[in-house]
C-alpha cells in the first residue's frame, strides 16, 4: 500500500527558498504521476505542480511558474518541490498526491 510522507516545510522570509520532499514507503512511487497541492486557511485545496511518472513532463499553476520546480528521483522513491522567491501568499499546508493517496501535509509559512 502506497504511503506518502512530506517533509521540508517551515518558516521562511519573503524571497527565501525551501525544498519539500515527498517520500514513499510500502510501494514504489515511480509508477505514479505525482502532484503537489496546497491549502491556505479558509481556502480550497489547489494544485501547485505535477510531474509524470517518468519525470519528462511537468505542469505548474500560473501563480508559481518560474519560481517553483518539481522533480523526482525514482531511485529514491522521492518527489521534490523546490520553492524559490517565496511570497506571503505561498503560505499554506502543502500536500503530496499520487493516485488516490495523500500525505499528511507540511506547513509552509512565509513571513517577515
Amino acid at each position: 500500500q502506497l504511503q506518502l510522507v512530506e517533509s521540508g516545510g517551515g518558516l521562511v522570509q519573503p524571497g527565501g527558498s525551501l525544498r519539500l520532499s515527498c517520500a514513499t514507503s510500502g510501494s514504489t512511487l515511480e509508477d505514479y504521476a505525482t502532484g503537489w497541492f496546497r491549502q491556505a486557511p479558509g481556502k480550497e485545496r489547489e494544485a501547485v505542480a505535477c510531474i509524470s511518472s517518468s519525470g519528462r513532463s511537468t505542469n505548474y499553476a500560473d501563480s508559481v511558474k518560474g519560481r517553483f520546480t518539481i522533480s523526482r528521483d525514482n531511485a529514491k522513491n522521492t518527489v521534490y518541490l523546490q520553492m524559490n522567491s517565496l511570497k506571503p501568499e505561498d503560505t499554506a499546508v502543502y500536500y503530496c498526491n499520487a493516485g488516490r493517496t495523500w500525505g499528511q501535509g507540511t506547513q509552509v509559512t512565509v513571513s517577515s
